[in-house]
């Protein structure tokens, strides 16, 4: 007889590969046609919401690593919440508007911007944002990202535009936007203005020049031949030197070297002559900054003074202490030139060639004219020194380009009227990582007033109008309504296509002057105005939303981006922050820790990897990482990710084949009926529940994969379900100790699917189909499972941890008699262990130990005993391991000298020839 046909062995269907490549993609348009989004909605319609507010990625290209951990992170945060109890809606959004987009029409060679009006290069722009918002939605889809794919926010949508202006109306009618001439962040490579959050630093050469502005009028002084020294990297500034700047409180000395005499601050002077190459340096005098004040020097090259000012802005960290300043071309320049009176000086136009201001240098790019300004000066016999420096610089982070301090007239978003508040807001606020609410907070302390316009055309415009006759600008809560409602029904390009009276109340007039003849604005806003416009335009703007956010989660480079963009709106427009939490996540880096850049060749492309491996191996790699700091991804690493992959997914497969029989209606076996190994293996699978719960609620997502994996390779099919094995395939089918196991694996397995479902959405809904006795169509309507502390039982659970310790010791006793060759598998052994008295006491606790430690005989010698010289003695616990004695059974495999007492079948243990008589 072919006693292997009645064993009780692992049927499944569930395939032991995944094949997600190809499963996912099918899955997928499953949830499609099902609506999940929609089903999974109407299942919690009712519960609390929990919002988590997508950051919109920008339009402009397929995703990339970074795009695809941050929706990954959002997701499994969604799917949890809404599995814990939660209405949680996800709206994906996009930004849309902004130069990239520009560029790439501009660059594309398809059209030619010059024979075009700029309505209609931005339809070109809107066309080109769409088409790349719906390959990305494509993309984001593949991840497995589940959210409301068919009405996703996007910047360039009327009703978000319009929502927009009203943003900036509101900021308006608080008296927060003003136009004023100030230095800001320009490029002259994109031609515009920059926002702080659009500048990078890079390590740029500069020119270091030491400059000699000789006396004009001392004012008693100073004698009448000596200079001030300054210090400046940037001479291409000095053509529009309108002053000297000192430290009040800082020890100034005038010394002679050379013949010549010079000033410069006494804590710089020995770093000054080092540099310089001074010798022989006389001190004739010192001062206080604050005595110099008033005092006149002459231009080095222009006829025209500079006057010695002081302000607090001056440090002794580098240069001389005596600064040059030119206020068209810095903050700090343009506030003290405020004080004194100096006027604004900016003669660079928006390419950043120099203009007919800065006479001999008119029509150079600033660069250039920056090499003639230090000829001019060695000439002079002004320069006294000039070397190099490599220092970090600002960059266009579009262009890649150094930016420039330049004096426009630009609209601001003053913030000094609610800084300490926004600042208060920031204490408010829950910040993952901590050090996020330190960050922002200094940011915010220190920040200027925010530079809202640009001078682009695809983008949101600035809805203000000005007096043909008088120049007053016109903006107020009626004109910015009526902007806002022709915005919601045809978008911000009827701007371009109206003509002013259309865009005006009927009736508008001039405060000022009573004019009625207006003309628009053209330049538009900051695209950080748009996309920190969308908690109004989107929150605030849907039903399925509120306001504010429960989360904020995005990359660390958020804080001086959308994190702060969407503070400043939020309390300037509502009085407090849009968002009640902050998450922040690092970037990803290569296997060695490197910047991704496609030079290198070090890129990981996501489509890639969905395409090879499959998202959930993806979304397991996310989980994995300690993402609130940078996150390095190779092939290297997502091999081991699969590794774990296919140990949970063999995990459930086991618990699913040995479930072939079971129908969790008939077969449950109470708790109190379980042994204890079986109701250990629960405790430690709702120790598991609980660890994995806290984890999601904490956002640690690698405790959760660690957790999981333990509780599978560990817990589970290194101890339950190894020693579970015979009493699976061998017992009756209907015997209450296979139905009891049946009981643990069932509830293994609806748990493990279940908290797995927000990492592996693909896998845990594949493995939900096979879970007999479900009648939820998927296990993303289903409830996470709810820990039973009733089952923690710490005294159990203490005497079961030691003897798993025991076991080890057992296991590798059995594991070096096999490399020995002592024993073929663990079922022919029979072991000896030599236990001093505690451990003795702890095995005559328990029964079975031949099952316990899958052998086929044990035998426990007392105390006492001599331990042969052949055992383990190095061990905890003493173990001999021999050949055990008698016949292996030819049903289960077990070698006992019982096997054929039962004339029926001789060949079986007395166990195997019970059950086949049941069966027969």
């Amino acid at each position: 007889m072919d006693y292997g046909k009645t064993l009780n062995l692992l049927q499944t269907d569930f395939p032991m590969r995944g094949n997600l490549p190809q499963a996912e993609p099918k899955l997928q348009q499953q949830w499609e046609e099902q609506d999940i989004y929609a089903q999974v909605r109407s299942s919690r319609r009712g519960k609390p919401k929990f919002i988590l507010h997508d950051g919109p990625p920008y339009a402009n290209g397929n995703i990339h690593i970074g795009h695809a951990m941050n929706k990954i992170l959002k997701d499994i945060i969604v799917r949890f919440k809404t599995m814990h109890g939660f209405d949680a809606p996800f709206v994906p959004g996009w930004d849309t508007h902004g130069l990239p987009i520009e560029q790439a029409i501009a660059n594309g060679g398809k059209v030619d911007r010059k024979k075009m009006t700029v309505s209609e290069f931005r339809d070109y722009c809107k066309e080109y944002a769409l088409v790349w918002v719906e390959k990305q939605k494509v993309q984001f889809k593949r991840l497995g990202i589940r959210g409301d794919w068919n009405n996703p926010y996007i910047t360039l949508q009327p009703k978000y535009e319009a929502q927009q202006i009203r943003v900036f109306g509101g900021m308006v009618n608080k008296g927060y936007i003003y136009k004023g001439l100030k230095p800001v962040y320009w490029s002259p490579s994109s031609e515009s203005a920059l926002a702080e959050a659009e500048i990078e630093y890079q390590d740029k050469t500069s020119t270091s020049v030491y400059v000699a502005f000789d006396l004009k009028d001392g004012k008693g002084k100073l004698p009448p031949d000596s200079s001030i020294v300054i210090w400046t990297t940037t001479p291409w500034t000095l053509p529009a030197n309108l002053g000297i700047s000192l430290n009040p409180d800082f020890d100034y000395v005038l010394v002679e070297t050379g013949g010549k005499k010079f000033v410069v601050a006494g804590g710089l002077l020995e770093a000054v002559s080092r540099e310089v190459g001074w010798k022989d340096v006389n001190t004739l005098s010192s001062f206080k900054g604050s005595e110099l004040e008033g005092v006149l020097c002459q231009h080095p090259f222009y006829d025209r003074t500079s006057l010695v000012m002081t302000g607090d802005h001056v440090t002794l960290e580098a240069g001389t202490g005596c600064v040059h300043t030119a206020p068209g071309h810095g903050e700090d320049d343009f506030m003290i030139g405020q004080r004194y009176n100096l006027g604004v000086l900016c003669p660079v136009d928006d390419q950043g060639h120099f203009t007919a201001e800065a006479p001999g240098f008119e029509g150079m790019f600033y660069e250039k004219g920056g090499k003639l300004v230090t000829q001019m000066l060695e000439e002079s016999g002004h320069l006294l020194h000039q070397n190099t420096i490599t220092h970090p610089y600002p960059h266009d982070w579009r262009t890649k380009k150094p930016v420039i301090f330049r004096a426009t007239e630009q609209w601001f978003a003053s913030v000094d009227g609610f800084r300490q508040q926004m600042l208060d807001e920031i204490k408010r606020v829950a910040w993952t990582p901590e050090w996020g609410e330190i960050r922002l907070h200094n940011m915010i302390a220190d920040r200027g007033d925010w530079c809202i316009s640009r001078q682009r055309a695809w983008g949101v415009p600035i809805p203000i109008f000005y007096c043909r006759s008088c120049n007053e600008p016109l903006v107020n809560g009626e004109t910015i309504e009526h902007v806002a409602g022709i915005f919601e029904q045809e978008g911000s390009n009827s701007w371009f296509q109206r003509n002013e009276t259309e865009l005006l109340p009927a009736g508008t007039a001039c405060a000022k002057c009573g004019h009625d003849q207006f003309r628009k604005e053209t330049d538009i806003m900051d695209v950080w105005f748009d996309s920190g416009s969308s908690h109004v335009a989107v929150l605030d703007s849907r039903e399925d939303l509120q306001w504010p956010a429960d989360l904020y989660l995005e990359g660390s480079d958020q804080y001086r981006g959308w994190f702060n963009s969407s503070l400043i709106t939020g309390t300037a427009v509502k009085g407090q922050a849009p968002y009640k939490a902050v998450l922040s996540h690092g970037f990803t880096l290569d296997g060695e820790g490197r910047k991704m850049s496609k030079s290198l060749g070090n890129t990981v492309d996501p489509n890639q990897v969905c395409d090879k491996l499959g998202a959930d191996i993806l979304r397991l790699w996310v989980s994995s990482a300690d993402y609130q700091s940078d996150v390095r991804i190779s092939d290297n690493i997502l091999g081991q990710t699969t590794e774990v992959y296919r140990k949970i997914r063999n995990t459930l497969r086991f618990l699913l084949g040995n479930l072939f029989d079971y129908d969790p209606s008939r077969h449950r076996v109470p708790v109190e009926r379980l042994s204890e190994l079986d109701r250990f293996a629960l405790l430690r699978l709702h120790r598991t529940i609980e660890r994995v719960t806290k984890a999601y609620d904490a956002y640690e997502f690698h405790l959760v994969y660690q957790s999981v994996h333990h509780f599978c390779a560990v817990d589970l099919s290194a101890f339950y379900l190894d020693i579970l094995k015979d009493r699976l395939y061998a017992d009756a089918p209907d015997d209450v100790s296979r139905r009891a196991a049946q009981t643990v694996l069932y509830e293994a397995l609806t748990a493990i699917t279940k908290l797995i479902a927000p990492i592996l959405p693909h896998t845990a809904d594949e493995a939900w189909t096979y879970i007999p006795g479900t009648e939820l169509p998927s296990v993303q309507l289903a409830d996470l499972p709810a820990v039973d502390a009733g089952l923690f039982d710490q005294a159990l659970e203490a005497k079961w941890e030691r003897f798993i310790g025991l076991r080890d010791d057992v296991l590798k006793a059995l594991e070096d008699a096999r490399k020995a060759k002592v024993i073929g598998n663990s079922l022919s052994a029979a072991v000896h262990l030599y236990p001093g008295e505690e451990d003795y006491a702890r095995l005559q606790e328990f029964q079975q130990l031949e099952q316990l430690f899958i052998v086929s005989a044990v035998q426990v010698h007392p105390p006492g005993t001599p331990v042969p010289d052949e055992a383990q003695a190095s061990q905890q616990l003493p173990v001999k391991v021999i050949v055990a004695e008698g016949e292996k059974c030819e049903r289960c495999w077990n070698v006992t000298p019982l096997v054929g007492l039962d004339a029926d079948h001789p060949t079986l243990c007395p166990r195997c020839a019970a059950v086949m008589k049941k069966l027969s």
